[in-house]
């Protein structure tokens, strides 16, 4: 009897069983795969937070470390984006005919519920863009297992606990692979047989940050105490007059001298904007090994790849950063300790914002000071609008012949309105200066970003303006220009007259 009822309750839990495994598994929904993807973001940033934390030398971790922060950029994206389109959609909802519907500026935020867009093409679209990220995301935390194990034996940095958008204001962002990159190249020994002094290029694009890079090596008190003097050639001054600038002598300046150290042992670093003469250098190079100690290095950046044949070490190519991570630096550097998810228009806003920047830096530097000073979605439509007038207005400088055209760098849209005729600002040059380099008030008026772009503006027929001034070395300021000019006729490529109106 025991052996019938035994055999019973085995067949029924097979089947069972079988029957179970051959249902197919309920899909999880958005929202579900939205909280999935919210929480393995939190955990990739717990990780990369840690890492940062410590100091890093292997090259490998940092390799590592990279990958978790471009995983970690790509989901807070991927949240956002879908958040946005969603208080989109119910944006919409929300708008009725009348005209005594209340404006979608003024509505109230929301339940906080994620739901795709009503187009078939663009859930799929969205959903696929969710799956891979969450796919994404938990394949690079099971492959950081080790790196987490190996995080505990690397000595930790002594740093104040700042909030992230704080921290932004401090360090140059999402460059700490190219950092320790020169860290690793200032403070190796050279070993026997190997040519000295070492160079080490930096190639890379206009404004990508290859100053700010090396002015953050050099202030590391590791560098300082290694090299007994930190000279630096300009690419000005390895243009001055017809000199041929051929020797550590004729350096700009000497940025520091440890007089600890009595050996000549010293960093070069030479800054320039195209190639240099194969002859100068020759001669610069000979000159250096001269005249310093073993262990001096050089470093090298330009625009140029040719400087690439130069170095004793692979060069460092810099390229700017992903829309993801731009958006993430936007994002905290314009809320900062406000919550994303209370201001969901805003932050619809600013995505739209940093989409039209296209990665420039210094573009969310100054939107993002501007937009953190009036939490207002008015305002901040207003300031998208101008980005999209900048651009729109520059295309047509782009493409059309002008008459004064080698006097217009870039053409920007605020109109001034005479009686008798428009008039417009234009940017002739952009350019960067340090601080002590700044023009005396006395010399040319000087005019606020926030004022050029919305304040009541008194003509003026030449002025220069204060883009941004950065807070971290080297402490650039960044400087416009401009001059009130009134609009020519131009020729557009379908050879039709028109004029540039706003």
């Amino acid at each position: 009897m025991f052996s019938v009822i035994l055999s019973d309750l085995t067949s029924r839990s097979i089947s069972f069983l079988i029957d179970k495994c051959s249902r197919p598994t309920a899909s999880p929904t958005p929202e579900e795969m939205l909280n999935r993807l919210q929480r393995l973001v939190a955990r990739v940033h717990i990780i990369v937070e840690e890492a940062e934390e410590r100091r890093i030398a292997n090259p490998a971790m940092l390799r590592q470390l990279s990958t978790l922060r471009k995983e970690m950029y790509r989901g807070y994206h991927t949240l956002d984006a879908l958040r946005c389109r969603a208080h989109g959609d119910r944006a919409k909802d929300h708008q009725v005919s009348p005209p005594t519907t209340p404006s979608v500026f003024r509505l109230r935020p929301a339940k906080k519920r994620v739901r795709f867009g009503s187009s078939c093409s663009s859930t799929g679209h969205e959903q696929q863009k969710l799956t891979e990220a969450i796919s994404s995301l938990e394949i690079t935390i099971a492959d950081a297992s080790e790196l987490v194990v190996l995080l505990a034996g690397c000595p930790r940095l002594c740093r104040q606990p700042y909030t992230m958008y704080l921290l932004l204001e401090k360090c140059m962002f999402g460059r700490q692979m190219e950092v320790e990159r020169i860290m690793d190249f200032l403070l190796q020994a050279e070993g026997l047989g190997a040519e000295s002094p070492s160079v080490l290029p930096i190639i890379g694009p206009r404004r990508v940050g290859k100053s700010t890079v090396i002015e953050h090596a050099c202030n590391d008190e590791r560098v300082r105490r290694s090299f007994s003097k930190i000279m630096c050639f300009s690419d000005n001054g390895m243009k001055s007059g017809n000199k041929k600038v051929t020797t550590l002598s004729d350096c700009d300046v000497i940025k520091h001298h440890n007089r600890a150290i009595e050996e000549e042992r010293v960093l070069v670093i030479i800054e320039l904007t195209g190639a240099i003469d194969e002859d100068v250098w020759r001669k610069l190079y000979a000159d250096c090994k001269h005249h310093v100690a073993g262990g001096s290095k050089i470093i090298v950046a330009s625009r140029s790849d040719d400087i690439a044949a130069f170095g004793t070490t692979q060069a460092l190519r810099m390229q700017f950063i992903t829309q993801e991570a731009y958006w993430y630096f936007f994002k905290v550097r314009t809320f900062g300790s406000t919550d994303i998810e209370d201001h969901p228009k805003l932050a619809s806003i600013a995505m739209d914002v940093a989409l039209e920047l296209s990665g420039c830096f210094l573009g969310a530097n100054t939107f993002s000071s501007l937009l953190k000073e009036n939490f207002d979605a008015r305002f901040w439509s207003m300031a998208l609008e101008r980005i999209k007038d900048f651009k729109r207005m520059n295309y047509l400088v782009d493409g059309a012949r002008f008459i004064d055209r080698q006097i217009v760098k870039r053409a920007f849209v605020r109109k001034v309105n005479n009686r008798t005729t428009s008039e417009y600002f234009v940017i002739r040059d952009d350019y960067q200066t340090c601080c002590f380099q700044m023009p005396p008030q006395t010399e040319t008026p000087m005019m606020s970003i926030k004022t050029l772009l919305f304040g009541p503006i008194r003509p003026h027929r030449r002025f220069k303006v204060l883009a941004w001034r950065s807070h971290i070395p080297p402490h650039y300021s960044y400087m416009l220009d401009c001059e009130l000019w009134r609009p020519q006729r131009m020729a557009s490529r379908k050879n039709r007259i028109e004029e540039i109106s706003s």
